[in-house]
């Protein structure tokens, strides 16, 4: 069997499991939410869930976890002070290599 042959069943479940994810709570919910719980829950939720995507991959992306942590340090400091999402992934990543080159320099 080639390498298409068996991609299709996996392409097929993936867009089925995919569709029903997203086609469940319409079906099930037919009316507005009122409740402040669930509403302040599904707030959040695209904010916890970039969350755990983003941090993991940020200290293996440079490949040091020293200069990561200093990236993450630098994105978190200058995203609280409410600075756009450009600003931040450039200070981030200059702070990334910025700490690179000094830790290259004393090693």
């Amino acid at each position: 069997m080639n390498v298409r042959a068996e991609f299709i069943p996996y392409l097929i479940v993936m867009a089925g499991v995919t569709y029903l994810i997203r086609m469940i709570p319409l079906a099930l919910i037919r009316r507005k939410i009122k409740n402040k719980f669930i509403l302040s829950f599904l707030y959040y939720v695209p904010y916890a869930v970039l969350s755990a995507m983003v941090v993991p991959a940020i200290f293996f992306a440079s490949g040091n976890i020293i200069t990561a942590a200093v990236g993450f340090v630098c994105a978190v400091v200058v995203a609280f002070f409410s600075k756009s999402l450009v600003v931040v992934a450039g200070c981030s990543c200059l702070s990334v290599f910025l700490t690179e080159l000094i830790l290259r320099f004393f090693s």
